[in-house]
């Protein structure tokens, strides 16, 4: 008698949170730090991209004041140029994986049944509940910081640790929030640099133009003739200034408002875990007497 044929295993069910199918930098196999960091290289190959397609449409434009203020000053605003697209590119990235590790703080990892406590024997199911909403939680800031917790409470069944441990690991992630933004802050620094450095470029050829048309010209028709050359310079020293305060006026602020997303982020996140974790923990009467 022949035994009915099997019917296949029901494919596992897919996890609703992924940071290798939304993050774009895996998307394109690019090693990302944990968090909000970014490549920076990554992201300075797109800003270089974006930079020479900017200036090529900037050539194709008629004449214009806009045209000749970022082709005919200098070297100064096609750096100014790249460092601001490079600024906007990481910005733009930053703000993408935010909205990822937000989506993490919208599942809970504790039963909703009420009657549910934390101990060293429940700890397996919280564990199994978070693999079961992410494939790699550990790349979820507030899914790592509870997993570290768990394992210790699994490891060595001590609750009073646990609120210790999310607080160590809270310090963690704010070091890496503020370390994600130290190549912002040099640019930021470095794009007022290049516009100064256009404005002495600028007033060291007006004003040797200057000298040199003294020295050529002996009536005054003659110099006031020449004159544009002069004015040459002195838009030079005065555009590259305005590009680049212009430029790091906007990514300030756009620092700032990434800055304190990300900052709430962090505040939710701790929020997360005193409600989900440390507010669900109970002490077994036989781990009081190892304790103590």
């Amino acid at each position: 008698m022949s035994l009915p044929p099997r019917s296949p295993a029901a494919p596992p069910l897919p996890r609703p949170l992924s940071v290798a199918k939304s993050d774009p930098e895996r998307k394109f196999g690019v090693g990302a730090g944990n968090g909000t960091a970014v490549n920076t290289g990554f992201s300075g190959i797109i800003a270089l991209v974006l930079t020479t397609s900017f200036f090529a449409g900037v050539h194709l434009m008629p004449e214009h004041y806009f045209r000749a203020m970022l082709l005919e000053r200098g070297p100064t605003q096609h750096a100014t140029v790249l460092l601001g697209f490079w600024s906007i590119v990481i910005l733009l990235l930053k703000r993408g994986k935010l909205s990822i590790q937000r989506k993490a703080l919208d599942h809970a990892v504790i039963p909703e049944n009420h009657e549910f406590v934390l101990t060293s024997q429940t700890a397996d199911h919280v564990i199994r509940n978070i693999h079961a909403l992410a494939d790699d939680p550990n790349r979820f800031l507030v899914y790592n910081r509870i997993l570290i917790a768990l394992s210790n409470l699994k490891n060595l069944g001590r609750v009073s640790d646990i609120d210790d441990i999310l607080r160590a690991s809270a310090e963690r992630d704010e070091s890496s929030h503020q370390t994600s933004f130290a190549t912002l802050g040099g640019f930021l620094w470095a794009i007022p640099v290049l516009g100064f450095i256009g404005t002495v470029l600028g007033l060291a050829g007006a004003i040797g133009n200057f000298s040199s048309l003294l020295d050529k010209q002996s009536d005054v028709a003659g110099i006031v003739g020449s004159l544009k050359e002069v004015t040459g310079g002195l838009s030079t020293a005065f555009e590259t200034t305005l590009l680049a305060l212009v430029v790091a006026l906007v990514i300030q602020l756009w620092i700032t408002s990434q800055r304190k997303a990300e900052e709430m982020f962090l505040d939710d996140c701790q929020d997360y875990c005193l409600k989900q974790i440390v507010s669900r923990i109970k002490i077994l009467p036989y781990e009081q007497t190892r304790e103590a």
